[in-house]
């Protein structure tokens, strides 16, 4: 998920920059005019005398961004659920941090503007831009190690919650309670149908439109709405049946290709990921490519005349803002991350060092986004704007000046120096040898004196095992000095005949006769009612059902030493003693056979 996020806001980071040139360059240039002209346009929607009509930049801000935030909505849910956010020794540091990037960079903005007509701008300089840090950080390299773009990454999304709270309570027009009480309304009923679990997205999408016209009218920035609706969409880990019946689907699928077994996977793999994932995947390329350029596009554009920078080089409000990207930030996120390292509230990913934290917390005065948005919310006044944005523009580009030069003043004095393995994604390490040796109580096929031992983890109803069946007897034929054990790994959530076709086959064995029911319930996969169990054993002559809770027990055992084996899925093989993770196909384990063979 990290790396996704990564991959898609740093490669548009260009689209922005580019954006914001063209901003700039449109603005002062002969049709510099045309510039404010544009965007002051009216567009709006009519239904019969009632009329709904904003000027462009408006559409953009107020409605544009509205899927930018439920992006953030989308990715805090996760982060909290799943994500980051999850382990909170992980997120103390970076959420004090957060905390410390925002009221650091306030407090230096109001020491040069309390008091003054500029004062409502304190909230400019305390929101951290995802797109250029990570663009900055993409330029640094190798200087920049993964786990702190990790941790850089959760103090953004913290942040980015905190902004939002700043937003909601600071920069909230006069409200209207009408409309305000529509809003909870239309709210309350998109959380009903989500209760109720109808998913129409028509449904959906009307009543998302109908809340943000009606949040808009209720002095409530419609930005907001976005974020509780991308809260409100359902995040959720892939189950164990999930991704089996997916990984069936898709094996089918290889197996016989067909429109309708393509269709089957793609809806079992689809299913088997939350609706969450799904929407930050389609809307993030949109959010990234399309949408924040246009919001760059649309407010980016400031005049740089003699003029204009003659008040900007005097103007507190620039100056607080330059200062509060650029130290505020720098000494918020420092000591942010200092204090709770200091009392043991939390710890940092991987093998993170000051050089590297000190260089994220300069970076991390690049404001852009959210700070050109609070603008608009802030002030009125084109001429106060552009002094902000000015401020924000300066401020910015000296926050990666100052994080670039730390980086390469840390990497060249050997200050940012991680281990390859700290760049790895946590995954589960899955136990590599067998942790149960064979005894005389297993299933053994083959000769007695052997060089291989296959010890297979199988389910009766796993089509999987069913298509190695042949291959592991073609195994045998061909290597005559190997032997196969069977161990029962009955996947219960998946396959309900599991079970009952592992006890069939545990009966069996009573007499002797486990191989010969093993071929039967393999060779018949589709039929293991219980009706077709006990015919299997009339016809090898087996009582079907002797001594059930033994032979559950038996079972049972199996499934234990499987899952302290690694074994989380099946058919599972050690060749020796060790897991196979080769291709299930003849040749494939024919070669590994033959290694072991070689081996002394």
């Amino acid at each position: 998920m990290l790396r996704a996020f990564f991959r898609t806001e740093a490669g548009s980071t260009s689209v922005l920059l580019g954006a914001t040139l063209v901003a700039l360059l449109w603005a002062n240039s002969p049709w510099g005019d045309t510039y404010e002209a544009f965007w002051r346009i009216q567009a709006g929607l009519s239904f019969g005398e009632a009329e709904f009509s904003l000027d462009l930049r408006h559409w953009v801000d107020d409605g544009f961004m509205t899927l930018f935030f439920f992006l953030i909505g989308l990715e805090i849910s996760y982060e909290v659920r799943l994500g980051q956010l999850t382990d909170r020794r992980l997120l103390a540091v970076p959420a004090v941090a957060a905390f410390g990037g925002l009221v650091v960079p306030a407090v230096v903005y109001l020491a040069l503007n309390a008091g003054g007509p500029g004062a409502g701008g304190w909230g400019v300089p305390i929101a951290t831009d995802t797109a250029f840090v990570l663009g900055v950080l993409a330029v640094v390299g190798a200087r920049c190690p993964e786990p702190l773009r990790a941790f850089l990454l959760t103090l953004a999304i913290v942040d980015d919650v905190l902004a939002i709270i700043v937003i909601a309570v600071f920069y909230t027009e006069d409200l209207s309670l009408p409309a305000l009480f529509v809003a909870a309304a239309l709210l309350a009923a998109i959380v009903m149908l989500r209760w109720l679990k109808i998913w129409r997205a028509p449904a959906y999408i009307a009543l998302g439109f109908a809340l943000w016209v009606a949040t808009l009218e209720s002095g409530v920035h419609p930005t907001l709405i976005g974020i509780a609706l991308g809260v409100l969409v359902f995040v959720y880990a892939p189950s164990e049946y999930k991704l089996l019946t997916a990984g069936e689907a898709v094996h089918e699928f290889t197996a016989d290709p067909s429109a309708r077994g393509a269709r089957r996977a793609a809806r079992k793999v689809q299913a088997a990921v939350s609706v969450n994932e799904r929407l930050q995947l389609r809307i993030s390329p949109w959010s990234s490519y399309l949408i924040v350029p246009v919001f760059a596009l649309a407010n980016a554009g400031v005049v740089l005349d003699a003029e204009a920078l003659r008040r900007a080089v005097t103007s507190p409000i620039t100056i607080g803002v330059v200062l509060g990207l650029l130290l505020g930030k720098f000494a918020g996120i420092a000591l942010g991350t200092w204090l709770p390292l200091r009392l043991k509230w939390g710890v940092l990913p991987g093998n993170l060092v000051w050089g590297q934290l000190l260089g994220g917390a300069a970076v991390s005065g690049i404001g852009f986004t959210v700070s050109l948005f609070i603008v608009g919310l802030a002030f009125e006044d084109p001429a106060v704007q552009s002094q902000a944005k000015i401020g924000i523009l300066v401020g910015s580009s000296l926050s990666a000046l100052a994080g670039w030069l730390i980086f390469r003043m840390a990497w060249d004095r050997g200050g940012v120096c991680a281990p390859p393995e700290a760049a790895l994604e946590p995954v589960e390490e899955l136990p590599v040898l067998l942790t149960e040796p064979v005894g005389p109580a297993d299933h053994v096929r083959g000769p007695v004196v052997h060089k291989v031992t296959i010890v297979e983890y199988g389910d009766f109803e796993c089509p999987y095992c069913g298509r190695l069946h042949p291959i592991m007897q073609e195994l045998l034929d061909r290597h005559p000095t190997t032997r196969l054990v069977f161990r029962h790994f009955p996947l219960r959530t998946i396959h309900p005949r599991a079970v009952p076709a592992a006890l069939a086959a545990e009966s069996a064995a009573t007499d002797g006769k486990f191989w010969e029911m093993h071929d039967l319930l393999f060779a018949n996969q589709r039929f293991l009612t219980d009706g077709d169990l006990a015919r299997y054993a009339a016809e090898i002559g087996v009582d079907p059902w002797p001594d059930v809770p033994a032979r559950l027990d038996r079972i049972g055992h199996d499934e234990e030493t499987g899952r302290a084996s690694g074994v989380r899925g099946t058919p599972t093989l050690f060749i020796n003693g060790l897991r196979y993770q080769g291709g299930m196909d003849l040749e494939s384990i024919s070669r590994a056979i033959g290694e072991a063979e070689r081996r002394p």
